[in-house]
């Protein structure tokens, strides 16, 4: 017999499931590669057919066991390691991809509270007491969130007054022009009247009121009260037309440095709810102001953050978005950038608050006409000690005053109350509006044709 054909023969039997074993039994099949080089050199026909694999002896087997157990374990290490490293492709991945997402603002969403520095209708129908919320150090809203939810309460606020014409045939005529423009903030809500703060300048004069909402829609204004000596007012609208209120911050928390942002309608309502940051520059800063109702020294924020006209009675907020000063004015002289002033919350809250409580604000009053000394001819005030630069000058009493009861004449001197010195009229105010009340009784030292002399008064409304 011809051994290719025996062997291929051979082949046609089915050998393959003993030659899986050999191969699931070793990690080589070098045994059975053997066998067939021996065949392949002459062996006959039943030499080859003999040299099939015999059964595994005791030894074999056991070396096939060792080797399948150390076989199953590399897998199962492998397995083990596969996993780990899935795990940790898997982390990096998440971590990686996950702030492109928008999954962390809808979780932070459905946890969140009310809006940051806004609330809502209030069902009361008599205007609250309104006060400062306590603020932290950090905010984790975003700015341009918690600036979308602010600017629903910053309007903007045109002043109309009426303007007298001569016709070309000498006819006297009027009509209603706009005066002016500027901002204010939505801080109260209840259930037909919505309170809305600003400066007493933006509506003084005013024959008629116009506010722009955020959405631009126009509606007509009341004046509720104003104060011009600190440069307030309060006026009000109709709640229909309102979504959301301001809270108020607290003001004594600001430190230089810290992080503050105006919102506000700069030159007009062109630019309305224009937003610009910048830093707290310096707090309890006093500054000289020229009002309507005297001299004033008025109490301000400085700030860096851009205050233009048409800011006036906007909003200075902090990052949590609560109002911590209204926008107030700024130094505009050459060559000066980045001064501008806000009055704190915590000087204009009780101010609001009587306003809408009287309309007014009602402070000690004295009855009298004052002039800074430096400002009166000195042929009117020769007759004081050399010594006596500064000072107040009466130059009117109105009778049944409370100076006129106490006292007090015209061409008096007036250098200090309380013993606290008073080398203005600026100083006198404050003193009178903020250290002492009604009722309160008031020794006077002043300077009456050249002498030295008390005089007591005691402080009526």
């Amino acid at each position: 017999m011809n051994y290719k054909d025996e062997f291929e023969r051979e082949q046609d039997k089915p050998i393959d499931n003993t030659r899986d074993e050999i191969t699931d039994g070793f990690d080589s099949n070098s045994d059975y590669e053997t066998s067939i080089q021996h065949s392949r050199e002459g062996e006959s026909e039943s030499s080859f057919i003999a040299n099939k694999p015999e059964p595994l002896s005791e030894q074999s087997a056991n070396r096939v066991e060792y080797k399948n157990s150390a076989k199953r374990k590399k897998r199962t290490i492998k397995g083990f390691a596969s996993m780990v490293a899935a795990g940790v492709v898997g982390s990096v991945l998440t971590l990686t991809i996950l702030p492109y997402t928008d999954y962390m603002e809808n979780f932070s969403s459905n946890q969140a509270g009310p809006e940051i520095g806004t609330v809502q209708q209030n069902t009361n129908t008599k205007a609250n007491t309104v006060t400062a919320q306590p603020t932290s150090a950090k905010s984790s809203s975003s700015i341009a969130d918690t600036v979308e939810q602010l600017s629903k309460t910053i309007v903007g606020i045109v002043n109309y007054q009426q303007q007298q014409s001569r016709g070309l045939y000498g006819n006297n005529s009027s009509q209603t022009v706009e005066s002016g423009t500027g901002s204010g903030v939505i801080f109260q809500k209840n259930n037909d009247i919505a309170y809305i703060v600003t400066n007493n300048h933006v509506v003084e004069g005013a024959t008629k009121l116009e506010v722009s909402l955020y959405n631009g829609e126009k509606v007509s204004a009341e004046i509720v009260g104003t104060d011009a000596l600190t440069d307030l007012a309060v006026i009000k609208i109709d709640s229909k037309y309102v979504e959301a209120t301001a809270q108020f911050g607290d003001s004594s928390t600001l430190r230089p440095g810290d992080q503050v942002y105006a919102i506000g309608n700069p030159l007009g309502l062109d630019f309305a709810r224009t937003v610009t940051s910048g830093i707290v520059s310096a707090v309890n800063r006093s500054i000289a102001v020229n009002t309507s109702a005297g001299n004033w020294e008025t109490n301000v924020i400085q700030t860096d953050a851009a205050i233009n006209p048409g800011n006036s009675g906007g909003a200075l907020i902090n990052p949590e978005g609560l109002v911590i000063g209204i926008n107030s004015l700024k130094i505009a002289d050459s060559g000066v950038e980045g001064l501008g002033f806000a009055i704190p919350s915590n000087d204009f809250i009780p101010i609001v608050n009587q306003l809408i409580e009287s309309g007014k604000v009602v402070r000690p009053y004295l009855g009298i006409g004052l002039a800074d000394l430096s400002e009166v001819p000195q042929m009117y005030w020769e007759n004081l000690p050399e010594s006596v630069k500064e000072g107040v000058m009466i130059t009117a009493v109105e009778p049944n005053s409370a100076a006129a009861n106490g006292g007090l004449e015209a061409q008096d001197v007036i250098v200090s109350m309380n013993g606290t010195k008073i080398a203005n009229s600026s100083e006198l105010r404050k003193y009178l509006y903020s250290d002492v009340k009604n009722g309160d009784d008031i020794k006077f030292e002043v300077y009456r044709d050249g002498k030295l002399t008390t005089v007591n008064v005691k402080l009526t409304k």
